[in-house]
C-alpha cells in the first residue's frame, strides 16, 4: 500500500501479516469485548455491572433500584440489554429473579472493576 502521508521507506510485509494474522485469530475475542464494553459505555450500565460482579449471589432489579436511587422499569430496561447481550444471567429464588454476570464475561472486565477499586482505596486514603 502506499500512502502519500506515511514516511517509511519498506513495509515490513513479514510483520503486518503476523499482526493481520493475531487479529484475525482474536476476532470473536474482539466481538466479545467490544460488546461489553460498548454496553458498560453507559454509566447507569456500568454500575450494574459493578455491582453484579462485587454481589457473588446477584442482584434483583428491586435491589438495584433501590441502590441506585432509579424506577424498577429503568433499572429493568438495562438489564434487558445487559440479558439480551448475553453478559448477565438470570436465576430465580422463588418469586424473585436475581442478576449476576456470567463467569466468561467476568473474567474480562473484572480488571476495570480492580482499577476501580484500586483507585477508591487511594482516594480514601487521601
Amino acid at each position: 500500500m502506499t500512502d502519500p502521508n506515511c514516511i517509511r521507506l519498506f513495509a515490513d510485509e513479514a510483520l503486518i501479516k503476523e499482526c493481520k494474522g493475531k487479529l484475525k485469530s482474536a476476532e470473536a475475542s474482539f466481538n466479545i469485548l467490544s460488546q461489553i464494553l460498548s454496553l458498560a459505555g453507559n454509566e447507569v450500565r456500568l454500575k450494574i455491572l459493578y455491582l453484579l460482579e462485587e454481589e457473588d449471589g446477584g442482584l434483583c432489579v428491586c435491589d438495584l433500584a433501590d441502590i441506585l436511587e432509579m424506577s424498577i422499569p429503568a433499572v429493568s430496561q438495562h438489564l434487558r440489554k445487559l440479558k439480551d447481550a448475553n453478559i448477565i444471567k438470570p436465576h430465580r429464588q422463588g418469586q424473585t429473579i436475581f442478576y449476576s454476570f456470567k463467569q466468561e464475561h467476568l473474567e474480562i472486565i473484572r480488571p476495570l472493576f480492580q482499577h476501580i477499586t484500586m483507585v477508591t482505596a487511594k482516594r480514601q486514603k487521601v
